[in-house]
């Protein structure tokens, strides 16, 4: 099964974007779902993820109050506000157990990345 991320792109600082994450053909309902993301020559990092059950979500400190996300029954979403140049990578979503993504950057499914290049 392959998660299909999108929405990237090339903004200037302080603008928006919004991915979407999708797998065609099924849904992800029991699974939590995150964002990931890799700058050139870092480590793969945790963005945000939401719960299956309550849809609670959770974030990094470094986006808290400019991302926001979200999914419907097929659809994985994140809105990203106020884009700071450090917000540039590849961003990946996966699908898994929530501690596990959130702390271990581990994942049952992953994405194939969609490119986030914010400009100063």
């Amino acid at each position: 099964v392959q998660l299909q991320a999108s929405g990237g792109g090339l903004v200037q600082a302080g603008g928006s974007l919004r991915l979407s994450c999708a797998a065609p053909g099924r849904t992800f309902s029991s699974y939590a779902m995150g964002w990931f993301r890799q700058a050139p020559g870092k480590e793969r990092e945790f963005v945000a993820a939401i719960a299956w059950s309550d849809s609670r979500t959770y974030y990094a400190d470094s986006v808290k109050g400019r991302f926001t996300i979200s999914r419907d029954k097929n659809t994985l979403y994140l809105q990203m506000n106020s884009l700071k140049p450090d917000d540039t990578g590849v961003y990946y979503c996966a699908a898994g157990l929530l501690d596990a993504l959130i702390s271990t950057i581990k994942a049952d499914y992953w994405g194939q990345g969609t490119q986030v290049t914010v400009s100063s």
